[in-house]
């Protein structure tokens, strides 16, 4: 997290969708650029962008194409039937040749220095960690990526994957070779490694309860697409009436009521404040705190960095003390 007062500052301009492409079953891939040309924010293994979509909805994808193409963006999107709506508008949406508007890059899932790595991914989940594995090869480091999914049309990137890494690359089509052992691939993986995984929930459960115990236990780096189950539990927890918020930069103080968010309060004055998930996982609110007492119930910050964390993420969080001023 952000260690002095400002949260991450990021740049917002409209980028063109160039192409379109199928990449997996019920993923595809975006290529952005500047309409005109020309280079594009610099950016590291782990980044995203948000996206407002032509319907005003927006939503953050992580960064998976190549960091030195310098004049381009890659995503790619997993059409979720049961989600909210953004991936099937993508996938439903004539995009080539339309301009969105795009916020980033911000880095919250950054490689940190180790021996090693052990990558994990499920489906879509490998998205972040490609870019890793681009890097680390680069690098000379050792590394590993585990990906599974239910089918082999399912496994995204999976040939310029082995292509990459060879047999430093295990492809887990379920229908075929069952889940991943993740146990046995933690037990196999040296202690000086560092550990990122990305992909479903029910994954990152396992992962996290394996790292937390046993000859397993480790420091792990994890990237969410939801919201965890004791984020969401937080959410449900009592909550202690309302409070005030004082936006130091515009000169305002608002009502936070015990019903609503502070985002939902603020975004009626500063409607161009960003936003995403809105569960508390993917960043995209993080505000700095100028003064008051945050109470975290986001994924994004760690447990042992909130008590001296200077940002909050404003969608899910709320206030431990009677006002909250935030840099807004």
């Amino acid at each position: 997290m952000s260690s002095d007062l400002d949260a991450p500052r990021t740049t917002r301009e409209r980028l063109l969708v160039r192409q379109v492409r199928w990449v997996a079953h019920d993923v595809v891939e975006l290529r952005l650029t500047r309409a005109t040309g020309g280079a594009l924010p610099a950016w590291e293994p782990g980044a995203h962008v948000e996206l407002t979509l032509p319907s005003g909805l927006r939503r953050t994808y992580s960064l998976c194409g190549e960091v030195t193409d310098a004049e381009a963006w890659t995503i790619a999107v997993h059409r979720a039937p049961d989600g909210r709506g953004g991936s099937r508008e993508i996938h439903e949406t004539a995009l080539v040749g339309r301009e969105l508007e795009v916020r980033g890059p911000v880095n919250r899932f950054p490689l940190v220095p180790a021996a090693g790595y052990l990558l994990l991914a499920g489906g879509i989940g490998v998205t972040p960690l490609l870019p890793m594995a681009r890097e680390l090869t680069a690098r000379g480091l050792p590394w590993r990526l585990v990906l599974g999914a239910r089918d082999r049309s399912r496994l995204v990137y999976a040939e310029e994957l082995v292509v990459l890494g060879g047999d430093r690359v295990l492809l887990l089509p379920q229908d075929e070779a069952g889940p991943p052992d993740l146990a046995a691939e933690l037990a196999a993986t040296p202690a000086t490694h560092a550990v990122y995984a990305c992909g479903p929930q029910p994954m990152l459960d396992a992962v996290t309860e394996l790292c937390r115990t046993g000859d397993s236990a480790r420091s792990l780096h994890l990237e969410r697409f939801t919201a965890a189950e004791d984020a969401v539990s937080d959410r449900l927890g009592p909550v202690e009436g309302e409070f005030e918020v004082v936006l130091s930069r515009s000169g305002l103080r608002l009502t936070v009521p015990a019903d609503r968010s502070v985002l939902d309060v603020v975004r009626e004055k500063l409607p161009d404040v960003p936003y995403s998930c809105e569960e508390g996982y993917c960043g995209s609110c993080e505000t700095a705190v100028v003064a008051g007492l945050p109470d975290h119930r986001d994924t994004v910050i760690d447990p042992s960095e909130r008590p001296t964390s200077t940002t909050m993420m404003i969608c899910v969080s709320r206030c431990d003390s009677p006002v909250l001023e935030l840099d807004l």
